[in-house]
């Protein structure tokens, strides 16, 4: 029985407190729109492909032992690739108003899960820029490799490219509204129980009963006055008003 009357409850106070929680949300979800649609700059994600292996020998094409080690020396490329030795060169080459750090900032470079791949990705408000940057970071690599790791075998599987309908991979104006009518709506919600929780006025029989602990004998209700009443109350004004004016 308790917990019939605390849901019905909780309904209560959702309903009493339907059009705040509407509000809040709609604004949530028009300032999330706004922002994402008219505020935040897109940006567009470019990436390539690389292999990577050691020195070229006469041992087998497929020797395990080579291709363990190159596994292992992985990771050491990839910190290779973002080091100021590399992204110093890319920015002179590209003439880039940045730093290497703030170039080190756009580009990540991930290996594939027990392989020799490196994908490089390059995250710009310029998908042409993008594409370039990708590209040159690469081409710098592969050519500072060889001074640095004695490293000569350096392979581009796919070049970045930009295509015709590129699309900025954020912000995401859809994403970004479906949170904020989420969030707006838990909110809303929140701040209802909460205005509930510190509101203290009574209201009801059953308030009375709840604060006091003593059960209610009686009550007086407002009486309205009717149409019959009001009216007798204006006609005997109006003859007052004529007594009065007789008189004198």
């Amino acid at each position: 029985m308790e917990e019939t009357i605390s849901l019905r409850e909780l309904l209560n106070t959702l309903k009493k407190r339907l059009s705040l929680i509407v509000i809040i949300t709609a604004l949530a979800t028009m300032v999330s729109g706004l922002i994402s649609f008219f505020v935040l700059t897109p940006v567009y994600q470019s990436s390539t492909q690389l292999l990577v292996n050691q020195s070229k020998s006469e041992q087998p094409a497929y020797n395990l032992q080579e291709i363990q080690s190159n596994l292992q020396l992985i990771n050491t490329y990839n910190v290779i690739m973002k080091s100021p030795a590399i992204l110093d060169k890319v920015v002179s080459n590209l003439d880039l108003k940045m730093t290497s750090n703030e170039l080190n900032e756009k580009i990540t470079v991930q290996s594939e899960e027990d392989s020799q791949v490196v994908n490089v990705s390059v995250q710009d408000e310029d998908p042409q820029k993008a594409a370039d940057i990708a590209n040159e970071t690469v081409a710098v690599f592969k050519e500072e490799i060889v001074k640095i790791m004695n490293v000569d075998n350096v392979s581009v599987l796919s070049k970045a490219e930009v295509g015709e309908n590129v699309s900025p991979i954020k912000p995401k104006p859809l994403l970004n509204i479906a949170i904020a009518l989420v969030v707006g709506l838990m909110t809303g919600v929140g701040l209802a129980f909460l205005l509930e929780y510190f509101d203290n006025t009574i209201k009801t029989e059953q308030d009375i009963e709840k604060i006091l602990e003593l059960p209610v004998l009686a009550s007086v209700t407002t009486i309205k006055e009717t149409d019959t009443v009001l009216e007798s109350k204006r006609k005997a004004e109006r003859r007052t008003t004529r007594g009065e004016s007789f008189g004198s």
